[in-house]
């Protein structure tokens, strides 16, 4: 994800509200986040889908890997020779 600019992607709730179609515009065009503030502080943030579902999947990923670590730190993880052997018998199904 491209890296947010602090003179163009940190607005306010009010200016979204008068202008939300040349707001999804600019997340669409430039893939950066918009920060979005209320009161002087962040209240929310406008992303463009293809970046949030790239978010979500690493947040999945990374995921996955602690729970594979902490797996294996219980000493539950299997050899690779027997893991191999599962995934060609799954495949050979």
């Amino acid at each position: 994800m491209p890296q947010l600019r602090f003179s163009e992607d940190i607005r306010p709730v009010s200016e979204f509200r008068a202008n939300t179609a040349a707001f999804i515009e600019q997340v669409q065009s430039s893939a950066r986040p918009i920060l979005l503030t209320q009161h002087g502080r962040g209240a929310a943030v406008l992303l463009n889908v293809l970046e949030y579902e790239r978010l979500v999947e690493r947040a999945e990923v990374l995921e996955d890997i602690r729970i594979a670590e902490e797996q294996v730190a219980r000493g539950e993880g299997i050899e690779h020779d027997e893991a191999k052997r599962q995934v060609l018998a799954r495949l050979a199904r």
